[in-house]
């Protein structure tokens, strides 16, 4: 299992706290892991809306905008590391 790094981890716990997943422990989050769909055990499983709320709490913690419209999206969001690699692009 690949460890977090400390920033990934500063984001998975936004996104345990934006998306009020009871069941996930920010810790637990696999950073290579797919943040959407159920097709790896290790996935998040979450879906567009999850996706918008998600893109509210990043503008809000790093002022890095991420539009529904970005022809990137699917590699932004891939997973967390993905995620926290793109923000620390723009940041």
């Amino acid at each position: 299992m690949t460890v977090q790094t400390q920033e990934e981890l500063k984001l998975a716990k936004i996104l345990v706290e934006a998306l009020d997943l009871e069941d996930v422990s920010a810790q637990d989050i696999v950073p290579d892991a797919p943040l959407f769909g159920f097709d790896d055990a290790d996935s998040l499983g979450l879906d567009s809306i999850d996706a918008l709320e998600i893109s509210l709490a990043v503008t809000q913690r790093y002022g890095v905008q991420l539009k529904a419209d970005d022809e990137n999206n699917r590699a932004i969001f891939a997973s967390l590391r993905a995620l926290a690699d793109h923000i620390a692009s723009q940041s």
